[in-house]
């Protein structure tokens, strides 16, 4: 084990960890009206109405599917009778679905805020590297499921990458295990471990935004502007100025 392998899978992925959740909390504590995503539907959306649901149901799945890959050891998976093939299968299906899905989505979110003025006109340096390290994870991770499996190249990452991440977690690390995994697993770790540690201060925050306040807070009343007196009709012969005179 050499000071690369601690740096990139040990050192890295605490350090990233540490400043996601520091820095979320440092977000919301003193930058809550920040915590938004910056809405553009007003700009423009008939490209959004097609974009943004097939990168959201997309992104979705994926991690879904990160989750079950990552947390789950295959043992767990055997034991209550799916075997290895009948998962990798299923993995490999849904996981290049969802990843083709977010990329259409991604690509066609990524247009709309080069090609529409305001859109792009909004979009900060922030924004630009926040895409650039989003679009990278993606991809790295669409050809570890795609390209590897056509290529029969594609390594077993739930005997390498699984137990290294769950290892990081038990505050046992296992840097050796990645160097046994294939180089676009690699990038696919590192570039999402970078992901996390900018996540923080960028839009990417909304995702842990939820209108839980709805369900508490007290109705809104609201009043007419109407500058009648009262809900019916004026009756004939009332004039109401002479009366407000009198």
């Amino acid at each position: 084990m050499n000071t690369l392998e601690i740096l990139l899978w040990v050192v890295l992925p605490y350090v990233s960890l540490a400043v996601f959740v520091v820095g979320h909390y440092w977000r919301y504590r003193y930058d809550k009206f920040g915590w938004t995503t910056r809405s553009s539907q007003l700009y423009e959306s008939r490209l959004l109405r097609w974009g943004s649901p097939l990168f959201h149901f997309g992104i979705l799945f994926a991690l879904a599917g990160h989750v079950l890959g990552l947390g789950i050891p295959a043992s767990w998976t055997e034991a209550v009778g799916i075997s290895e093939h009948a998962y990798h299968v299923v993995a490999v299906a849904t996981g290049a679905l969802a990843g083709f899905g977010t990329i259409v989505g991604l690509g066609i979110l990524l247009y709309r805020r080069r090609t529409v003025g305001p859109v792009f006109s909004a979009t900060t340096r922030n924004d630009k590297l926040m895409y650039l390290v989003l679009t990278a994870t993606i991809l790295f991770g669409l050809s570890n499921t795609v390209l590897g499996n056509i290529i029969g190249q594609a390594s077993d990452y739930r005997e390498t990458v699984s137990p290294w991440f769950r290892s990081i977690f038990y505050f046992q690390p296992k840097p050796e295990l990645m160097d046994e995994a294939g180089l676009g697993y690699q990038l696919h770790a590192l570039s999402a471990f970078l992901l996390f540690a900018i996540w923080p201060f960028t839009r990417l925050v909304h995702v842990f935004s939820a209108p839980l306040g709805y369900f508490t807070r007290p109705y809104i009343v609201y009043r007419s502007r109407d500058v009648r007196l009262g809900s019916r009709a004026s009756a004939r012969g009332w004039d109401k100025e002479k009366v407000s005179r009198r």
